[in-house]
Formats: structure tokens, sequence, C-alpha cells
């Protein structure tokens, strides 16, 4: 089975990865895209060039390789960033997947993302992307594809994904919900920069009680 899950930056979607990353008998892939996206923007981004070096830069290439089935008895998570995916790469490497969508307060979303990179782009966190590949999934299947909210999961992670895992046709299992700290060998390289507070962590972080502020 192979699960596409997208979201745009700072959606909790790291610990959504080492969530399924936990499961027996799943293999995760960490932002596949990232180095064919880097490379056709030119973004400076963090850690760009070992970025570049540590995967595919074309789009194509990384397509064929995610269009292949997971090993029998496996499942394959994907965790995707909608802000990868630029005007003229197809989607058609998604076919016979379970295909899902993670969402975030927007305001939560610029907050920590400005946290690790500066003057960024509006386009960098992905808001009108991320509804334009819902449409395109929700157009090739017949109906919305399952969505769930970051908060739902820190508020009550055993509901939510419960919830979610039953829309996607995968028994949930109790060992999504807590796992060893530290890094995984299947982190992308960028992992020193931006997964800090993954890395320590050993579950989901309760939700915050409010809003943080519009960043400068």
């Amino acid at each position: 089975m192979r699960i596409v899950m997208w979201s745009g930056p700072r959606n909790l979607s790291s610990a959504m990865m080492r969530s399924f990353g936990n499961r027996p008998a799943t293999d995760v892939i960490d932002e596949p895209f990232y180095s064919a996206y880097l490379t056709a923007t030119g973004l400076d981004h963090p850690m760009r060039e070992a970025v570049i070096a540590s995967q595919p830069s074309d789009w194509r290439e990384v397509a064929r390789a995610l269009a292949a089935p997971p090993p029998p008895g496996r499942v394959r998570y994907e965790k995707h960033m909608v802000q990868h995916m630029l005007p003229g790469m197809d989607f058609d490497w998604m076919e016979g997947a379970a295909v899902a969508f993670l969402i975030r307060d927007p305001r939560e979303v610029a907050a920590s993302f400005a946290a690790r990179r500066t003057g960024y782009l509006e386009q960098e966190l992905g808001f009108a992307r991320q509804q334009e590949i819902f449409d395109l999934v929700a157009a090739r299947l017949g109906h919305p594809p399952p969505v769930v909210d970051a908060a739902d999961i820190r508020r009550d992670p055993r509901r939510a994904l419960s919830a979610l895992c039953a829309a996607l046709g995968l028994p949930f299992d109790e060992a999504m919900l807590a796992w060893t700290p530290g890094l995984r060998p299947s982190d992308g390289v960028w992992a020193p920069h931006w997964y800090g507070s993954l890395a320590d962590s050993t579950g989901f972080a309760p939700p915050s009680h409010a809003p943080p502020p519009r960043p400068p």
C-alpha cells in the first residue's frame, strides 16, 4: 500500500512521518521532490547544496521511482510538500495510492516558517498550491480525499489518527502515538536544520492555548 500525504511546510508533517514510520512493516519517504524544486527555482534554502546532492534533481526520475509499488506486505508513507510541485510537473505517479491532505492554521504555519527562514516568498507556504492539488485529486477520485487538521491531531492523536487510517483503508496501530527521540536514516539531509523539535519529541505535542501573532 502507498500513502501520499500532501501538506505545506511546518504543518506537523514531519511528526506525521515519524508517526507512520513507527508502524510495523512501514517505510517512509521524506520530501522526494525537494531537490528538483530547489534546482528549478534557484531558491537559496538552508543546506541547499546538500539537499540537491542528496536526491535526483529531475522530477521525472523521482516520479518514476515513486510509481513503483512497495515490496509485498509493506506500507510506504510518502511525505510531500505541495509547494515542491511546480507547473509542468504531472501527478500520474500517484495512480493507485491512497491520498490525504494535512492542514494547519495559516498563522501558525507562517510563524513557524519565519522562525527558520527569513525573507521567504508567500508561495513557499504553499496555501494556493495545496488547494490546486486538492482539487486535482478530488476530480480524479470523484470525491474529496481525506483532510486532517494538525490541531485535531495534537488535541486527540488517537481519535484523529484512527479516523485518518479508516479513511485511508489502513488499520490504526497504537505504535503511531509514541516513538523514541532522535533522527532517522529516512529523514532528509535537511533534518539538522528543520527537525530540531522533532528529534527531541516522543509523540505529538499538545496544542498551544493561543494562536501566534502574525510574523513581521
